[in-house]
């Protein structure tokens, strides 16, 4: 899933229409990448993993004014893949 899908899907996902958040919301991709990175899961081009850190990427955004801890489906996904790595290599 190319950048450009995964700003549109969590615009989406986040009821943001309008270009101007577009920067920030970037910036919790990438950290959203990097924090699903530190807990050593490597992100692929895959649609379940676009998916995944979208999700991450919404609850970022979302934590930041409402304050509240990770979903349980969230932390279910990412240890999932996390699993799915590593018995696979």
């Amino acid at each position: 899933m190319d950048n450009l899908t995964k700003l549109d899907m969590l615009k989406i996902d986040l009821g943001i229409n309008g270009n101007n958040y577009d920067t920030r919301l970037q910036q919790y991709l990438t950290a959203a990448a990097s924090a699903i990175s530190d807990e050593g899961i490597t992100l692929d081009d895959s649609i379940q993993d676009g998916n995944l850190q979208i999700m991450y990427a919404s609850w970022l955004w979302r934590k930041r004014a409402e304050n509240v801890g990770m979903p349980r489906n969230l932390r279910w996904m990412l240890n999932n893949r996390l699993f799915r790595e590593k018995v696979n290599g």
